[in-house]
């Protein structure tokens, strides 16, 4: 930019006492951005804000454009030394039953913080939250409600928060752009029947922290949705207070952050068997871990992996197949004829009678479970990932009760038209999303291990296991896939850098901005 110029001949105009390269001391008078003197030159040189719109001291754009600067500088502070964010409130996220049995995590945007219960979702990119209202889930006088304290995003309550305009990048939905500055709208459809979100784009503060001893937080500008309309499971089970979408697409928060120099472009998600889990932004995994390269689809990237072959109990079944690993889905979803030798294997090794068909229950394959029974006796599974890498899958059957019953089902439904690798399935493991080497990385890991970790809220608890979370007539498996039609997605005070510099480095400093600005 022009005015970056114009900063270092300030600086080099500025100079004070320097009579020769052979001075032992340099000293200079550092100047703010919007300062008298460099305002002076910039108007002089035809520089910097054009004439009458620099920006009165106090005013909002004279804070915005501050903050502009430091929000990049803090960034590549932060991404020089590795180190990983959070949200606000810790980096504990946890399963909910009553919620789609999904995994959610509180999130703080704007000034002041307002505290938001979104649903993590690696199929999808868009974050959103409830606002302005025209058609919300409710935030009281629910089953939910009574749990947590639900939020309405109010841009106009938030002092740092922006509408987005036609012109921005992250805007896809401009054939739908009254004009090129107006307000750009959004519209999100999802696989669950009639589920969708739509509203105009918005930028504000989300508030981070970094996981260290230190705790900086850090205040980042992400760009999300502020969702007017909400249809179908979105008014109910699924994320009545929002949707965190950590897709590949450039408007999720994963991608600003990496691309604002916040973090690594990377990101991990733990899920205990416990339903504790962790996200940690700008997580790279471990050198022992396993990995699988992602299939990348130019126009509508996703977290798309391969299996070749499927291990069932004793069984091995040579499949080659691709599956969205989806955080987003509570089960996992699989595609005639992959469902039916995998799900005939199963049946074939278990040791109990199977069930008449239940239209209370999403699963194929459920057996009668006697209350003493050792589950060691269930045919375990296993998947082999492109590469040669193995995934034993912790989780694969779910325990279903009632006052009168128990009784256990794989927990894999058939889909009509993508096979996904859900929730359940990554039940023991810290998942890494590594978005530079573009691999899926995975190991077996106690959630519970990662320091500096703290349980906003913990799920309400239950007369049964963890496993045994859905109940009969409790269709938990309304998933909330993206079906890729998501049509959309500051300068700083100077402070010296050098206490004692050498004649030598005085030089070398003076040679290079001369070179610089010719």
């Amino acid at each position: 930019m022009a005015f970056s110029w114009s900063v270092f001949i300030v600086i080099l105009l500025s100079i004070l006492g320097f009579r020769s390269c052979h001075a032992r001391i340099f000293s200079f008078q550092m100047h703010h951005r919007f300062s008298e003197p460099v305002k002076k030159w910039s108007e002089g040189a035809g520089n910097g804000f054009p004439a009458g719109n620099w920006p009165a001291k106090g005013s909002f754009e004279y804070y915005a454009e501050l903050a502009h600067r430091d929000r990049a500088l803090r960034g590549r502070r932060l991404s020089d030394i590795d180190g990983l964010l959070t949200f606000s409130d810790g980096n504990s996220t946890f399963r909910i039953s009553s919620l789609g049995f999904l995994h959610y995590t509180t999130v703080s945007l704007g000034t002041p913080g307002k505290k938001f219960l979104v649903a993590l979702d690696t199929g999808s990119d868009l974050f959103w939250v409830p606002c302005d209202c025209s058609r919300c889930a409710p935030t009281e006088g629910t089953t939910y409600a009574s749990d947590f304290e639900l939020s309405i995003y109010n841009p106009k309550g938030s002092s740092t928060s922006r509408k987005v305009t036609c012109d921005n990048s992250l805007c896809a939905h401009r054939n739908r752009c009254l004009g090129t500055f107006s307000n750009c709208p959004y519209m999100v459809s999802y696989v669950s029947a009639e589920t969708s979100t739509s509203g105009i784009l918005v930028e504000d503060v989300l508030h981070l922290t970094t996981e260290d001893n230190r705790q900086e937080f850090v205040e980042a500008y992400v760009t999300f949705g502020c969702g007017q309309v909400q249809t179908g499971s979105f008014l109910d089970i699924a994320a009545p207070n929002g949707l965190f979408g950590l897709g590949l697409e450039k408007i999720s928060v994963p991608s600003i952050l990496s691309k604002e120099g916040f973090t690594a472009d990377s990101f991990s998600m733990c899920f205990g068997p416990d339903g504790i889990g962790r996200i940690s932004f700008g997580d790279k995994g471990s050198p022992d871990q396993e990995e699988t390269p992602f299939n990348l689809n130019a126009l509508h990237p996703t977290y798309n992996i391969t299996v070749t072959q499927v291990r069932v109990g004793t069984t091995l079944i040579d499949l080659d197949f691709t599956a969205l690993f989806d955080s987003g889905t509570s089960f996992t979803y699989l595609v005639d004829p992959i469902y039916t030798n995998v799900l005939k294997s199963f049946h074939s090794q278990a040791q109990d009678s199977r069930r008449p068909p239940d239209s209370r229950i999403p699963f194929e394959f459920c057996y009668d479970m006697s209350p003493g029974e050792n589950t060691s006796l269930i045919p375990s599974m296993s998947l082999t990932m492109k590469g040669g890498s193995q995934f034993p899958v912790y989780d694969p059957i779910i325990i279903i009760s009632s006052q009168s019953e128990l009784i256990y089902c794989m927990a894999v439904v058939r889909s009509a038209e993508l096979n996904i690798i859900g929730q359940n399935f990554m039940t023991g493991y810290r998942i890494i999303f590594d978005r530079e080497k573009l691999v899926l990385g995975w190991k077996e890991f106690e959630c519970d291990d990662i320091e500096n970790s703290s349980v906003p809220i913990r799920p309400r608890a239950t007369s049964v296991p963890p496993a045994v979370a859905v109940g009969v007539g409790n269709d938990t498996t309304k998933s909330t896939r993206d079906t890729r039609n998501f049509s959309q997605s500051r300068n700083s005070v100077a402070s010296p850098l050098f206490h004692r510099i050498t004649p030598e480095l005085t030089c070398f400093i003076l040679l290079f901005i001369l070179l610089l600005l010719l």
